[in-house]
C-alpha cells in the first residue's frame, strides 16, 4: 500500500512512518523537518517538505496513486494563538484532504475533543465534538473533526477514519513526558487535585496499531451513510493517575511524590499563567486545559477500537521508560 503520512518528524507521525515502512508499505513522509529514520527502512520512505500552513500541495508536487493518508500533523501547544492553531489544525486538515481527496483518510485526533468541563467516564464516540473548550488545541481539533464529518458525506471522497487517543506516551515522547518532568519541584510533583482519578493513557504502540488497523478496516457502513468511522484509542484499562506518574518518574530516575494542589488555587494560578502567556508567547506551566486533564476522570469506551478495528490494546506499560 502507498501511504502518505503528515507530521512525520513528530512523535506520533515518526512512529507511524517507521512501523508502516518496516511492514513493507511504500511511505511518503511529509513534514517541515527531515524525520529521523533507522537505516533498515530508508529504502521504503520518500520524504517531501510540506508546511500545512501553505495550503494544498500543487498538483505537480503531489505523489501519484496514494492509497491512504495518515494525518498526524498538528499544532499541539497549550496556549498560544488561536489563529495559528486554526491554520494548522483546521485549514491544514482541509489542505491534506484536498491534496488527496480520493484516498482513505486516517485522521489522528485527540481525546481533547470531549467536554473539558466535566469528567469523561467511559465516554463513547458520539459524545464529541462538544462545546466549552478551554484552549485552542481542543477547539481546533474539534473543528477539524466537524469539517471531516461534513466532507465524508461527499460521494467523490475517500472514506474517513478518526482516531481519538488520550495522553500518548512512550519512546520518543516530545510532549507529555517533558511537561511532566518540568513540573517536578525537587522530590515533589504538584498535581491539581492530587491525581486521585482514573485515567486512560495511550501507548504510542497502541496508537500505531490502531492506525495500521484503520488502513484495512471495513468502513462500508460508514461510507454508505456518508460519515466517518470514529474510534477512541487507549490502553486496555484505566490506571490510577497519581501512582502511574510516580512510577514513571521513578523509572526515569527521578523519584517524586505526587502532592495535591487545591483545585480553586490551581484555577487562580492557571488564570494568571494564561494571562502571562499572552504577553510572553510561551506555553503556560499550568492552564485550565491541564487542570481539566489531570483533576478529572478521563476514561473511554473502547468497543469500536476492539470490535470494528480489531485492536486488542495492551495494558499500560512503562517498560523501557528510562530511555524514552
Amino acid at each position: 500500500m502507498k501511504v502518505a503520512v503528515t507530521g512525520s518528524s513528530g512523535f506520533v507521525g515518526g512512529a507511524v512512518v517507521r512501523d508502516l515502512a518496516a511492514r513493507g508499505h511504500e511511505v511518503i513522509a511529509f513534514s517541515r523537518r527531515v524525520p529521523r529514520l533507522p537505516g533498515d527502512v530508508l529504502h521504503q520512505v520518500a520524504h517531501q517538505f510540506w508546511d500545512l500552513r501553505d495550503g494544498p500541495l500543487a498538483k505537480e508536487d503531489r505523489p501519484e496513486d496514494v492509497d491512504a493518508v495518515v494525518h498526524c500533523g498538528a499544532a499541539v501547544a497549550d496556549g498560544g494563538s488561536h489563529a495559528r492553531a486554526w491554520v494548522v489544525n483546521v485549514e491544514g486538515t482541509r489542505a491534506v484532504r484536498e491534496t488527496f481527496p480520493e484516498a482513505r483518510f486516517v485522521h489522528v485526533s485527540s481525546g481533547s475533543v470531549y467536554d473539558p468541563r466535566t469528567p469523561s467516564v467511559a465516554v463513547t464516540e458520539s459524545e464529541a465534538p462538544a462545546h466549552g473548550y478551554v484552549n485552542a488545541y481542543g477547539s481546533t481539533k474539534a473543528a477539524a473533526e466537524r469539517y471531516l464529518t461534513a466532507d465524508a458525506a461527499r460521494e467523490d471522497r475517500g472514506p474517513v477514519i478518526v482516531l481519538r487517543p488520550h495522553a500518548v506516551y512512550g519512546p520518543g515522547d516530545t510532549t507529555l513526558l517533558p511537561r511532566l518532568e518540568a513540573a517536578a519541584v525537587g522530590a515533589w510533583l504538584p498535581i491539581p487535585g492530587g491525581g486521585k482519578v482514573r485515567q486512560h493513557l495511550t501507548h504510542v504502540d497502541t496508537l500505531v496499531q490502531a492506525v495500521r488497523a484503520a488502513l484495512d478496516a471495513d468502513v462500508e457502513p460508514e461510507t454508505a451513510a456518508g460519515r466517518p468511522l470514529v474510534a477512541n484509542v487507549a490502553d486496555a484499562r484505566p490506571v490510577d493517575l497519581d501512582e502511574t506518574l510516580e512510577m514513571l518518574m521513578f523509572a526515569r530516575f527521578r523519584p517524586v511524590q505526587v502532592v495535591g494542589i487545591p483545585i480553586r488555587l490551581a484555577n487562580v494560578l492557571a488564570w494568571a499563567g494564561e494571562k502571562m502567556s499572552r504577553w510572553t508567547g510561551r506555553e503556560p506551566r499550568l492552564s485550565r486545559y491541564t487542570i481539566s486533564h489531570l483533576a478529572m476522570e478521563r476514561t473511554y469506551d473502547l468497543t469500536v477500537l476492539r470490535e470494528r478495528l480489531g485492536v486488542d490494546p495492551a495494558p499500560t506499560s512503562l517498560h523501557g521508560a528510562m530511555s524514552w
